[in-house]
């Protein structure tokens, strides 16, 4: 059981022991938890004098709601805030520091789910084929076809060391959410693009002075960034005709679908995305549907 705080009526510090120690969640996720918990924690201090967690009702957490809403924040952010503050109450509830978890009474706001945009194979190739055959142009190749080729994330993409990589078994393992590990396979695309690449790594990785092993870095020998890694992109993009607002997760988007249009199934693609409810993966029938339906209406004579 997490060790009580009676210090702090909010309990803020042992909500973020138990999800870093029980839940195992990520940092950044972490840093997003505390900064919802303590944001409420202040807006029930100073506008609806609460002395602390046990004195919140319903609507305290609908008023909260509203304020966020009056700030212009989008439904989806509102749904995070109210995700993070039923996470936080029931945790306080099962430890029995509150008499009882008043976010259960609140519902969830309603999210458009939009349909991440479509990107064909065609799209992947052009967008592949600008990369110039440079030392830079070779490792951004490599970063691409991995994105698509094993349907990752940024975030995993360049926590990825040397050691994960088997290039010649065309494995990697990858540390998704919640720092679960998982090996995904890759093309023979990826792993041309990777071979043509690691010299370059060689090279750069000579100039740093760092322990670490990481398989993508810059040209002073440390590691790549998110933030590297979507300029990668946007460049990229910048340089073809057609392709606008494309961005790192497209690419794991395509994956997906395309991997659902050759039929493969939908277990397996859950399981390669490393998402933990099948409920996640299921947009991409959607996806998939909307391709159907075109296919459909260029092809049927009676369409």
């Amino acid at each position: 059981m997490t060790r009580r705080r009676p210090e702090d009526p909010w309990f803020v510090e042992s909500f973020a022991e138990y999800l870093e120690w029980e839940r195992n969640l990520a940092p950044r996720t972490l840093t997003a938890y505390r900064r919802e918990v303590t944001g409420f924690a202040a807006f029930a201090k100073a506008e609806l004098e609460r002395g602390g967690a046990a004195d919140v009702t319903a609507g305290d957490i609908r008023a909260w709601l509203a304020h966020l809403h009056s700030r212009h924040l989008t439904p989806r952010s509102i749904q995070r805030a109210l995700a993070a503050l039923r996470t936080y109450f029931r945790f306080l509830a099962e430890e029995r520091l509150i008499a009882s978890n008043p976010a259960l009474l609140v519902p969830h706001p309603q999210v458009e789910r939009r349909l991440p945009p479509s990107v064909t194979v065609d799209d992947i190739g052009t967008l592949l084929d600008t990369f110039p055959d440079t030392p830079a142009g070779r490792r951004d190749r490599a970063i691409l076809e991995l994105l698509y080729g094993a349907g990752l994330r940024v975030g995993e993409l360049v926590a990825i060391d040397l050691d994960d990589l088997e290039l010649n078994r065309r494995l990697v393992r990858v540390r998704g959410k919640g720092r679960k590990e998982r090996i995904v396979p890759f093309g023979h695309k990826a792993a041309e693009a990777l071979a043509a690449y690691l010299p370059e790594r060689a090279r750069w990785r000579r100039k740093a002075a760092s322990r670490e092993a990481p398989l993508f870095v810059n040209q002073r020998g440390t590691r790549l960034t998110d933030r590297s890694v979507r300029r990668i992109l946007n460049a990229a993009v910048n340089r073809t005709a057609h392709l606008h607002n494309l961005h790192p997760h497209s690419l794991r988007h395509a994956f997906a679908t395309h991997l659902l249009e050759a039929g493969m199934d939908l277990r397996a693609i859950q399981e390669l995305l490393g998402h933990a409810s099948l409920a996640t993966t299921q947009i991409y029938t959607h996806v998939d549907l909307a391709h159907l339906m075109e296919v459909y209406r260029k092809s049927h004579p009676k369409a």
